[in-house]
Parts: C-alpha cells; sequence; structure tokens
C-alpha cells in the first residue's frame, strides 16, 4: 500500500474531525446495530475519503462513524470489502491503514461464519484465537514500506491473548456464552463443498470465513493489537449439510447481535482511555 495514499485519505478525515480515540470496529455481518449504540460526532462516506473505494454486498452501508461508545472514543467502519466483490488485497484492507494512521491501537473485527466444529450451533458467538489463510495469497506481498510494518512481521499471536482474555471475562459476567476457535478463510462467493468442509475439519478449523484474515494480517503488520468476533450462522457439518440462503445467514446474525454488541461494549469499558 502506497504510504502517500495512507496520508491522503488520513488528511482528508481530519479536516472533517478530530479524533483521538485508541480503537477501530469493522463491522461486519452481524454487528450493524452497534450503531445505534454509538453517540455519533460525524458519519463520513466511504467515496469521500480519497482512494477508499464503495462495498457492494448488502447489510454493509459503507460509512466511517466517529463517536463515543462505552465511554471510549471510537472510528466503526459500517461495512467491509471482500476479495469476491472483485477488489484486491490492497483496496480490501486499505480501512485498516487508516485505522493505524489515525492512531489508533486496537481493532476489533466482527464476522458471519460457517461452523465446522460440530459443537457450535447457528447464533453461537466465537472469539478468534487463530485463523488459516486459504486465499492462496497475501496482502503484504509486494514491496514492504518499512514505515507501514515490518518485512517479515511474526504471527504467532494475530488474535491479542490480553483482549482474548477480557472478552472471554466481559461474557461470563454477562452470561453471554462464548467458544473459541480457528477461523479458516476462502474467497467465496460460493459457499463450500461438502469434501471442502471435510478438508477444513482435518486441517483444524473450527469455522469458515469469507473475511477477515487480510485485515488482521495488516493489522499485525502495522502493529495493531486484534479482537475477533464470529457468528456462527450455518452449521457445515459434511455428513448432514442442507443447503443455506444469504437471508437465513443474515437472520441469524442479527438474532445474535445483541450478545455481540454486549461483548464488544464489555471490552471497551475495560479498556483504558
Amino acid at each position: 500500500m502506497n504510504p502517500q495514499k495512507i496520508a491522503e485519505a488520513k488528511a482528508y478525515i481530519e479536516s472533517q474531525i478530530s479524533f483521538t480515540g485508541s480503537t477501530g470496529i469493522i463491522l461486519g455481518t452481524g454487528l450493524g446495530g452497534l450503531i445505534h449504540k454509538i453517540d455519533i460526532e460525524k458519519s463520513i462516506p466511504y467515496q469521500d475519503i480519497p482512494h477508499l473505494v464503495a462495498p457492494t454486498v448488502m447489510e454493509h452501508e459503507g460509512n466511517m462513524i466517529f463517536g463515543t461508545l462505552a465511554g471510549k472514543q471510537v472510528v466503526c467502519l459500517q461495512g467491509r470489502f471482500h476479495l469476491y466483490e472483485g477488489y484486491s488485497f490492497a483496496e480490501v484492507t486499505f480501512p485498516v491503514r487508516i485505522i493505524k494512521a489515525l492512531g489508533c491501537e486496537n481493532l476489533f473485527v466482527s464476522n458471519a461464519c460457517g461452523g465446522i466444529n460440530p459443537q457450535f450451533a447457528a447464533k453461537d458467538i466465537m472469539v478468534i484465537e487463530d485463523h488459516i489463510n486459504l486465499l492462496g495469497s497475501n496482502p503484504l506481498i509486494g514491496k514492504n514500506h518499512d514505515e507501514l510494518g515490518p518485512r517479515f512481521p511474526d504471527m504467532c499471536e494475530p488474535y491479542t491473548n490480553s483482549l482474548i482474555k477480557i472478552v472471554e471475562e466481559v461474557a461470563l459476567a454477562k452470561q453471554i456464552g462464548l467458544k473459541k476457535g480457528v477461523y479458516a478463510c476462502m474467497s467465496g462467493p460460493c459457499l463450500e463443498t461438502r469434501a471442502e468442509y471435510r478438508m477444513l475439519k482435518i486441517i483444524g478449523a473450527d469455522v469458515i470465513g469469507m473475511s477477515t484474515v487480510p485485515e488482521v494480517i495488516v493489522a499485525v503488520h502495522a502493529g495493531l493489537k486484534v479482537l475477533g468476533l464470529s457468528v456462527i450462522t450455518d452449521e457445515c457439518l459434511p455428513d448432514a449439510l442442507q443447503a443455506v440462503n444469504i437471508e437465513e445467514i443474515i437472520a441469524n446474525a442479527m438474532a445474535a447481535e445483541p450478545n455481540l454488541c454486549a461483548l464488544i461494549e464489555g471490552v471497551l469499558e475495560k479498556l483504558p482511555q
């Protein structure tokens, strides 16, 4: 990613609002309702921000929201980008670069996913402890700009253990069931075959989705602390597989949304200013 493009996007945003928060949140499928809990100070459409593209998927509005949530200043990305939309890795991950450039230290990401672990059910929430990149490429391939991050970032802890511990404490206090596991990412947009689900289970995946991993790789490269939360929207058991549709997936994500929002708010409350 060209540092000049990041600087231009940052300059435009700073011409619209003064932001001093430390947390950015990517509102994926299942977390859109968090917007209604934010005391919004400024909403900037993606298309107004230099070099930022617009999402094409339903439930992804396309605004950068600045405001206060749980007593903390946050910047929320109302909608994300996916490789299956035809966007490049640089375009998909550009919002993460902006979050870092604005001075954030933390990145919270959410997504909808299919459950591979037979102990997981639709509408469950999983905190991501690790991931498997099955996209066939990596957003860091190409020229490295040392001012953005190291050439060879270490990925032994892509999801920050201290944040995982906090969200587990919040879930326990609020009596919200919380799974923990490994998120695998494939490009989509089609859902996987029975054979692919069997493969994913064999290699250690608990859930499968079409996002998040490129964002987290770039977040780690940029030095951000990461919390990842997944809503399981359908059960992907190869020997008992049933057809699903996007409407059903979104409905299950929306059903889990109140608990997902409560977890995000609870973690923010425990973070320093």
